[in-house]
């Protein structure tokens, strides 16, 4: 069974909120969308409220699915969302840095493979305007 992994981008203000990983070393300096491993009996929508709200002390609501399931490594998947934040300010309580990008600026940062594919499509399909 896969191991799903999932990941919010969150848009605010035409800017969607990158993560830059501080752990494992092989990963380290990466930027990511934030979100994180769902719990055994914890729904994807659930674990990745709570893994925004334990990343980056904000409450988010959960918009749209973007594509389907992202493989990430043989035994691990990504499903990520939009979200939009309801309350809080992102603070990097477990990343090194945060990053908010426009459109043009979403190749400034290098991004992990496994999220490349989603950051493709947002960069093409995705309404930045709320």
């Amino acid at each position: 069974m896969d191991l799903v992994v999932v990941g919010a981008a969150i848009i605010s203000d035409g800017r969607l909120l990158s993560a830059q990983r501080a752990e494992p070393p092989h990963m380290a300096g990466g930027w990511e969308l934030p979100g994180g491993k769902v719990d055994p009996g914890e729904s994807d929508e659930d674990a990745l409220v709570r893994e925004c709200h334990e990343e980056l002390a904000i409450k988010v609501r959960l918009g749209r699915r973007i594509g389907g399931d992202w493989r990430l490594s043989e035994r691990s998947l990504l499903r990520v969302w939009t979200a939009e934040i309801i309350q809080g300010k992102p603070r990097a309580l477990e990343h090194l840095e945060l990053r908010w990008l426009t459109p043009a600026e979403l190749y400034d940062v290098d991004w992990l493979p496994g999220d490349r594919p989603v950051i493709e499509e947002l960069a093409h399909s995705h309404p930045w305007h709320p």
